[in-house]
């Protein structure tokens, strides 16, 4: 075998060799971020390990947040090839109205402990996305101050049914009057789920200054500044409190039953989605009593431990409801990717919520965006790559579920 010859490497061939080493924040800001895992990693980096804890946590042993994520593990595409995918429309409609995208940005509680930009930065990164952002009963803006902030923004409002239907009623009045389109009964937190990690935390809202909480906090010294100099935390929605759980369990209603849904269209004249639907038959029924729409959702795993995860559901609820109402998906969406599943399997838009709150504590409104970017070209990747043009052509034929993540797929 004859030698190499070797010879000496100009300057410039060796400076465009190693200058990608030096140069990586050339690409931006986010440049070396590409999924919500590498904005998971930031957020944990990033704030105090009780307001991370809360955001990643779960109840229990945390199986139903874990399953509802594996979930997707478990998918098999199977893609049309030689078709034209030059072009794609992502774009859908949810409850009538069109959107870039088939992603809703779920209901989030204490959103401005993760940053101080809060609920207007997620919303107004919906906006800019253009798809619907929902405010949480226990959100930390008021319904008036996130309209103010994000008015091109299709804003919907989840609300837990009070004890007090009173005070019900009067948010129901005041998203009414301030342009909300959507109203979300959320329906699995009859009572508080078992979060350890919230518990051997000490966390309380806003966070106490216990000896563990005050030690993570001076060692986020940027969220720290944040908090300090900002508005005080508050529940704008339900005042004052310290015991996040003693909250729930004291105003939630665990009474609430089918029979309320009347009760909502008799004092709300938009559209109402139901989240939390966990059973077929109680898909049905909501829908029996006028629900536009059903979120088949676990709460991301923090109320009841060991639930469906709501992948596995999807198609069934999709097969009973048909076309008398939308089905969306809540829990364990990643990526793009996923929404592509969640929508292939039937699912009219999916529901995304912890990614957001990973970017949103990596970066503020920056961040979201990025990560609404992300999403974007992901979701529009997968399309192309399972040949097909737009969100409409997204259909069962093209994935199936098998039984585990190492199972071989077999046409």
């Amino acid at each position: 075998m004859a030698e190499l010859k070797r010879r000496f490497p100009r300057a410039a061939e060796v400076a465009r060799f190693v200058g990608p080493t030096f140069n990586r924040r050339s690409g931006g800001r986010w440049s070396r971020v590409r999924t919500a895992a590498d904005f998971r990693e930031l957020a944990r980096r990033r704030t105090p390990r009780a307001v991370f804890d809360y955001v990643e946590g779960a109840a229990e042993l945390e199986l139903s947040k874990d399953r509802a994520v594996a979930a997707f593990e478990r998918v098999v595409f199977k893609p049309h090839v030689l078709r034209d995918v030059a072009s794609v429309d992502a774009t859908t409609t949810i409850l009538g109205r069109e959107v870039a995208m088939p992603i809703v940005f779920g209901p989030t509680g204490f959103t401005r402990m993760m940053h101080a930009a809060g609920e207007p930065a997620v919303a107004r990164a919906a906006g800019r996305a253009r798809i619907p952002y929902v405010l949480s009963t226990l959100g930390t803006t008021s319904i008036e101050q996130l309209a103010e902030a994000a008015p091109t923004t299709n804003r919907w409002f989840q609300l837990y049914v009070s004890k007090d239907r009173g005070r019900s009623g009067e948010l129901i009045a005041r998203a009414a009057e301030a342009g909300y389109t959507t109203l979300v009964l959320t329906v699995d937190v009859p009572v508080a789920g078992a979060r350890h990690r919230d518990v051997y935390n000490g966390l309380t809202f806003p966070p106490s200054l216990t000896g563990r909480t005050l030690l993570g906090m001076v060692s986020k010294p940027r969220w720290l500044l944040d908090v300090l100099t900002t508005e005080p935390l508050a529940f704008e929605s339900l005042g004052a409190a310290e015991d996040v759980m003693g909250l729930i369990n004291t105003v939630f209603d665990p009474s609430v039953t089918v029979a309320d849904i009347d009760w909502l269209r008799s004092s709300w004249a938009g559209a109402i989605v139901v989240k939390g639907i966990q059973r077929v038959d109680d898909a049905l029924e909501v829908v029996s009593a006028g629900a536009d729409g059903v979120a088949v959702s676990n709460h991301g795993g923090r109320q009841l431990d060991r639930a469906v995860a709501p992948l596995d559901l999807l198609p069934s609820v999709v097969d009973a409801i048909g076309e008398t109402a939308e089905v969306y998906l809540d829990g364990g969406i990643r990526s793009g990717a996923d929404v592509a599943v969640a929508v292939a399997f039937g699912a009219q838009a999916a529901f995304v919520a912890r990614p957001y709150l990973y970017a949103l504590m990596a970066g503020g409104g920056d961040g979201v965006d990025h990560l609404a970017s992300l999403f974007t070209d992901d979701y529009t990747r997968t399309l192309k790559l399972l040949g097909v043009t737009s969100t409409a052509d997204l259909s069962r034929d093209l994935v199936s579920l098998v039984e585990s993540a190492r199972s071989v797929y077999v046409d």
